[in-house]
């Protein structure tokens, strides 16, 4: 018989069978036991934060930028109610991850014990699945679905919740090879006629249009992407999720779709005849008013793992539930083995109108020799890193300016909060991106609002040896809160000015980094390439932008994709 081991070290045991090598975290009371097995073991390295929060987004990157699963432990009570904005934004955007949290213990659930909290009922709304384990003979299993459900089907973060003396309870460890779960049996493989059908109907399209989110960068299926638009010659649009997955150097691509997205993006998706949805889900953010959208009729085939997505906010008029790769797959097998190809003619046509809207150049910007422009930092670190950065940002306009100005060839390089939009992940994630890319370069693209809300993280930058290059574009504003303010609100700038911002600098400095300031446009191409030089630091490089950039194109809510403003002169 063997020998009987505690809940924490069989959870240690767990993480160390699946492969897990960094786990983010913070201790508390609840889960002693389980950092004094994590003390006693050298399979992975724990990572210590400095708030639980960023725990939870450095996983949620590490996850993002690899194809590891993120791993975080925060304590019961305000561990876990700190770790819910990063639930929540690892959710919205489909992240798999495994959160474990201590929990008081059984026999006191339910009593008010001292930091305790409903961890279940919390988090529930802002997790793919949740357990809160009563036995500790169902520990093992517990980890192992955990893990099985943050990965398959629609992906995203699964919390176990484990009292703390169920970690402190012995049993013998067996560790399952595989479960089954009779109430979750995702489909992977997409309707075989249903793929012929979609194949048909996009080599009979005059105006096609393929557009892909982030359902193809989650499945590993940017070859295949690549594979389709080039055999096709289709125009492609990748969503703020799925940059990267199609190569923004081709011409085939044609931007970013959506609120903030391109002119040619935006008319394309409007006026086409076939529209391809790969891995994308319709957001409000990318066709703007749905009753707008449907003005233009259009055949529509959507591809993706979630049925629960598919006709939930626009009609489809073929559905294929799948795996993206799976189906991408199939569907180029399909074309490969039929001759008829795209009609040329027609074809080069819609190629001539799209490039007509290419020529209203919409993201062109004015530049200055006295006021550093936000755009052209951006375009520097794109220029600098060759393109090949790993890129985190936070939220806000200068999300939007690296979405449109750093050109990513590559799945994985694009780190953001799409759905949620969760200010003050870039650090953070800028920590769980090196720490699944070791050696890679990574840029982190913030604002002096955003930067705020985790720049404690300096801290465990410095312990843990993390040389992200940080670019903080800061204009002084709540810059997006501003932007919207001047539109709508009759530039009212209602509590959006940072009239009390720190000397970026001897902060950074006081957390023993390399700190810039930038103040003129001549000096920004010296600095970048001197920051990116120094490859052994963290260097925080503030240049002092345009406070009265906006960023355009702009689709204003409740307006349709085509209407949209192109720059001031549209106000």
């Amino acid at each position: 018989m063997s020998s009987e081991l505690t809940g924490a070290e069989i959870l240690v045991k767990c993480l160390a069978e699946e492969g897990v090598e960094h786990v983010f975290g913070y201790p508390g009371g609840a889960v002693l036991y389980i950092y004094d097995a994590i003390f006693n073991q050298d399979k992975f390295q724990h990572v210590l934060v400095r708030h639980e929060q960023a725990a939870i987004h450095a996983a949620d990157a590490y996850s993002r930028s690899s194809s590891k699963v993120g791993v975080a432990i925060v304590t019961s009570g305000p561990g876990v109610t700190n770790a819910v904005t990063g639930l929540a934004t690892a959710y919205m955007d489909s992240i798999p991850m495994v959160v474990i949290s201590g929990q008081v213990p059984s026999a006191v659930i339910g009593q008010d014990a001292f930091q305790e909290c409903d961890t279940v009922g919390i988090t529930r709304p802002c997790v793919k699945h949740n357990f809160l384990v009563k036995d500790v003979r169902d520990l093992a299993e517990t980890v192992k679905k955990a893990f099985f459900i943050a990965t398959t089907g629609r992906p995203g973060p699964v919390l176990v919740d484990i009292p703390k003396d169920i970690s402190m309870h012995k049993t013998t460890y067996h560790y399952p090879k595989e479960v089954e779960m009779r109430s979750y049996k995702p489909v992977d493989k997409g309707h075989a006629g249903q793929i012929r059908k979609a194949v048909q109907l996009l080599l009979q399209a005059e105006r096609p249009m393929i557009y892909t989110g982030g359902g193809v960068i989650l499945a590993h299926a940017a070859p295949e992407l690549n594979q389709l638009v080039d055999i096709l010659g289709y125009p492609c649009t990748n969503t703020l999720m799925g940059l990267g997955a199609y190569r923004a150097s081709d011409e085939k691509f044609v931007g970013m779709p959506g609120m903030h997205g391109t002119y040619e993006a935006n008319m394309a998706m409007q006026h086409c005849d076939v529209l391809i949805a790969i891995g994308a889900r319709f957001d409000d953010r990318v066709i703007g008013n749905p009753k707008h959208f449907a003005s233009h009729p259009r055949k529509i085939i959507h591809i993706d793992i979630d049925p629960s997505s598919i006709s939930k906010r626009v009609k489809v008029d073929i559905p294929i539930v799948g795996n993206v790769k799976d189906v991408l797959q199939e569907m180029l097998s399909q074309l490969n083995s039929v001759e008829t190809r795209p009609d040329q003619k027609a074809l080069a046509a819609w190629w001539k109108q799209i490039n007509e809207w290419r020529g209203r150049e919409c993201l062109k910007y004015s530049v200055s020799d006295d006021v550093i422009k936000p755009q052209s930092v951006v375009e520097k670190v794109w220029e600098v890193t060759h393109g090949d950065a790993f890129v985190t940002s936070d939220v806000g306009q200068h999300q939007m300016w690296a979405a449109q100005y750093y050109r990513f060839d590559k799945p994985r390089r694009w780190i953001n909060s799409g759905g949620l939009g969760t200010m003050g992940v870039g650090l953070p994630y800028a920590m769980g991106v090196q720490m699944a890319n070791p050696g890679a370069t990574v840029a982190c693209i913030t604002g002096e609002a955003s930067i705020q809300m985790c720049i404690q993280e300096l801290a465990t930058c410095k312990q843990y040896h993390l040389t992200p290059k940080i670019i903080l574009l800061n204009n002084r504003f709540l810059g997006m809160v501003r932007q919207w303010q001047q539109i709508d609100y009759g530039s009212r700038y209602s509590e959006s000015y940072m009239d009390s911002l720190p000397d970026f600098t001897k902060l950074v400095e006081a957390y023993g980094h390399v700190g810039m300031k930038i103040e003129n446009p001549a000096d920004v191409d010296g600095a970048v390439r001197e920051a990116f030089g120094m490859k052994d630091r963290l260097v925080f490089m503030n240049f002092i932008t345009d406070q009265t950039e906006n960023v355009w194109p702009m689709v204003k809510a409740g307006k349709g994709l085509t209407e949209m403003l192109l720059g001031s002169e549209d106000l």
